[in-house]
């Protein structure tokens, strides 16, 4: 037997379950025509205080269409969307797509430089910003504010633009292997295809399900959920301050009922133990993707699926083939695995002449059929090399198939078990990154002669990149360049033109940098960042004497933390290196050590040391004082 498997290979139903209530009525395909079939007084949007039923939506989209035809915007046309998770975002990218144009989403959070470059690449028409103060993205570009395009007004029947099978949808940008971020472009069909899959599965079956945005618009996963308002599914938009808090996070799904949530390996661990069975019908069902699981994670989540509280399902695929490519329910009763190839693909897993490897064999994973996307935006070249000729079918066929760069072992019933990257690229908190685009933001400092960036499995008590530079100083010694190039400018640097989950954790200044027996950089023998003394003392006796007991104590805790030797008072958690999950993992050694519960967002309004150890002082008191009552 070959890796060429047939659409619907016979052992998928072992692998994916039949859904408990087959779809009504999977046609008609496109995404449009399914959403105006919906009853209009079930709830389409719940975004914090705000709703809107699928009567309001479709009026709303409608409004928008009419006001961005006006504007010459149509099929073939790209509107960038530059708006927080919330309705607005949800009109403004179904309003886009009913007057035919395809959507960009920039991340109103990344850095502005990132932004600009996103528009200015993709060549979008229009630009849409939550307010009329909002700085210009790029210039040349017109900018709308989104209230111009909601504005109440003279609405008509709503009436989608009738557009091809491969008209633009969207497109979405990843990292760039060349040091610039390359968009993927998805056709219509494609994205419509990826909800009938996700229904074909048995993923996404629940009657007026309730769907939680849980990801940032500019990722990939966001489509994954946006598409499920297509079906009549209500979606609710989670915020910021939620997704970072796990207790939040797990209050979220009981008060609002949700029956969905994407979620990544690395969000899901703080979550499952806050998760309850709420009695209903069907569990939660958790969408995990963007990154491996580890083998004790994926029987934690199994012990919670035989438990009864969820279901849990394994979800892989790159941007270039329409989010999801394979899907495997996650039981815990056996190795972590990437599950089978959804109905709608077709996988070849072939070795490096092109040839499918036999059962039990390895090699790369190429995806072929209708869901692989159109290529990278403006980069035909790039799209020629990654989007390649069909190997499975006769050249006269015309089908491509998409080089995933990713290792698997193709196993006897079908489902793949993955193997890591053929490649530099690496993924990390859901995010996927080419690690050549963050080493060349790193070479690109003044003084820097060369660097490397590298993910390790533990860097401060959590996966996280470490950068390796060495600086342009007469014999290439480290120390020679250290006035002109320091962690703290590289980490400024960095965090000014990547997103933050691309600024590395840690920075080591290197002498030389380790080669192989042929000169090339040897990447294994590249030192470990040097681990924190368990008791770290302050970055000096001045700062020591300044330090209060209270910041004392969250200063040995941020350095266990964060892996950072020496803090003073005015030090910042983030430019230190820590993110989202460091903050959880902050969070609950607090609570061991003080018994206060500190709620997440707390270290985000107070990133300075000085200031989060007096926002603890209030909770410790206001503690002592409610026992003594």
């Amino acid at each position: 037997m070959t890796a060429v498997l047939p659409e619907r290979p016979r052992t998928l139903d072992a692998v994916l379950p039949l859904p408990l209530s087959l779809p009504q009525d999977p046609s008609p395909a496109d995404l449009l025509a399914r959403l105006a079939l919906v009853p209009g007084a079930r709830a389409a949007v719940v975004a914090g205080d705000r709703e809107l039923d699928f009567d309001a939506l479709r009026a709303e989209a409608q409004r928008i269409a009419d006001r961005l035809t006006a504007r010459g915007i149509g099929p073939e046309s790209v509107v960038a969307l530059c708006l927080p998770r919330g309705a607005d975002l949800v009109a403004a990218l179904i309003g886009t797509l009913t007057a035919g144009a395809a959507y960009l989403p920039v991340d109103p959070k990344l850095p502005a430089e990132r932004q600009r470059y996103l528009v200015e690449d993709a060549g979008a028409d229009l630009v849409v910003t939550s307010g009329a103060g909002a700085a210009p993205l790029a210039e040349g570009v017109p900018h709308l504010p989104v209230a111009e395009l909601t504005a109440p007004g003279e609405g008509r029947p709503y009436a989608p633009v009738a557009v091809g099978a491969d008209t633009l949808a969207y497109v979405i940008y990843t990292s760039g292997s060349t040091g610039r971020p390359k968009g993927v472009e998805i056709a219509r069909a494609a994205a419509a295809a990826l909800l009938a899959e996700l229904e074909g599965a048995g993923i996404a079956v629940t009657d007026g399900g309730r769907v939680g945005w849980n990801a940032s618009p500019s990722f990939d996963a966001s489509v994954q959920q946006w598409v499920r308002i297509c079906r009549g599914d209500t979606l609710v938009m989670i915020d910021d301050e939620t997704r970072a808090d796990p207790a939040l996070l797990a209050a979220l799904v009981d008060e609002q009922a949700l029956t969905d949530l994407d979620i990544t390996p690395s969000h899901a661990d703080p979550l499952l133990d806050l998760l309850t069975a709420d009695g209903g019908p069907r569990p939660l069902t958790l969408l995990i993707g963007g990154e491996a699981i580890s083998p004790a994670l994926w029987q934690r989540i199994g012990e919670r699926t035989r438990a009864g509280v969820l279901r849990a399902v394994n979800l892989y695929g790159p941007t270039e083939c329409t989010v999801d490519s394979t899907a495997g329910w996650i039981d815990g009763a056996d190795e972590p695995h990437i599950g089978a190839v959804l109905p709608g693909l077709l996988m070849r897993v072939l070795d490096e002449e092109l040839k499918p490897v036999e059962v039990g064999g390895s090699g790369e994973l190429y995806l072929a059929g209708p869901r692989v996307g159109r290529g990278y935006r403006r980069r035909p070249g790039l799209t020629a090399e990654r989007f390649v000729a069909d190997a499975g079918r006769a050249p006269a066929g015309g089908g491509r198939m998409y080089r995933t760069g990713d290792l698997v072992r193709l196993l006897p019933d079908g489902r793949l078990g993955y193997l890591g990257r053929a490649d530099g690229q690496v993924k990390l908190r859901g995010h996927r990154i080419e690690l050549p685009e963050i080493e060349a933001a790193v070479a690109a400092y003044p003084g820097v002669a060369e660097a490397a960036v590298v993910l390790l499995d533990d860097v401060h008590g959590a996966p996280g990149l470490v950068a390796y530079y060495r600086t342009a100083a007469a014999g290439g010694s480290a120390e020679a360049g250290a006035g002109t190039v320091t962690e703290a400018g590289l980490r400024e640097r960095l965090g000014a033109e990547l997103p933050g989950y691309m600024v590395p954790s840690a920075f080591v200044a290197l002498e030389r940098f380790p080669t192989t027996t042929n000169g090339k950089l040897d990447r294994a023998a590249l030192p470990a960042p040097v681990a924190p003394a368990a008791q770290p003392a302050a970055a000096s006796a001045g700062e020591a004497a300044e330090l209060t007991s209270s910041q004392q104590l969250i200063a040995r805790v941020w350095a266990v933390v964060l892996g950072a030797p020496h803090i003073g008072p005015d030090d910042n958690f983030f430019k230190l290196g820590g993110h989202s999950l460091l903050a959880i993992k902050l969070v609950s050694r607090v609570r061991a050590e003080l018994g206060v519960s500190l709620p997440v967002k707390a270290v985000y309004a107070n990133p300075r040391l000085r200031d989060l150890a007096a926002f603890i002082d209030t909770l410790v008191d206001a503690t002592a004082a409610s026992q003594d009552q």
